[in-house]
């Protein structure tokens, strides 16, 4: 029994006041497909994660949203932000530099959740996005 490691977040659950409200902002405006929904829940596919929102959590803190942050990993910040922000999406900054060649820009989900998308500045830069900053680097935050 010693040899038990975690090894892979498989989902993330956010308590969320309005289900219909946060369903649609993450359906229709962040453009992720929903796996399944049960009483309370909804279940959104987030590429390898799945993101479940659910108004039973929401119970369980108040405010629903802590101090963490979900960043979403694109091809291309600049044309992420454009798109998003013409989908209605108020951005916190805009797109900056963080680490190395990877660019952020942050903004928050219906109940105030911190999200971020990630990744190079430009699609023309486009390698794999990085999990995380490399040994030494810090986050510009």
């Amino acid at each position: 029994m010693n040899d038990i490691r975690l090894t892979q977040i498989n989902n993330i659950i956010f308590g969320v006041t309005d289900l219909a409200r946060s369903s649609a902002f993450y359906r229709e405006t962040l453009g992720l497909e929903v796996q399944f929904e049960s009483d309370g829940f909804v279940f959104l596919d987030a590429g390898g994660v799945v993101l479940a929102l659910s108004t039973a959590h929401a119970r369980l803190a108040t405010p629903p949203a802590g101090a963490t942050e979900v960043g979403f990993g694109v091809a291309d910040v600049t044309a992420a932000h454009q798109a998003l922000s013409a989908r209605g999406v108020e951005f916190l900054n805009a797109p900056r530099n963080v680490t190395g060649d990877q660019w952020a820009a942050n903004f928050r989900d219906p109940d105030g959740h911190l999200l971020s998308i990630f990744g190079p500045e430009e699609a023309s830069e486009a390698r794999p996005v990085a999990r995380q900053a490399p040994a030494g680097v810090a986050l510009q935050v």
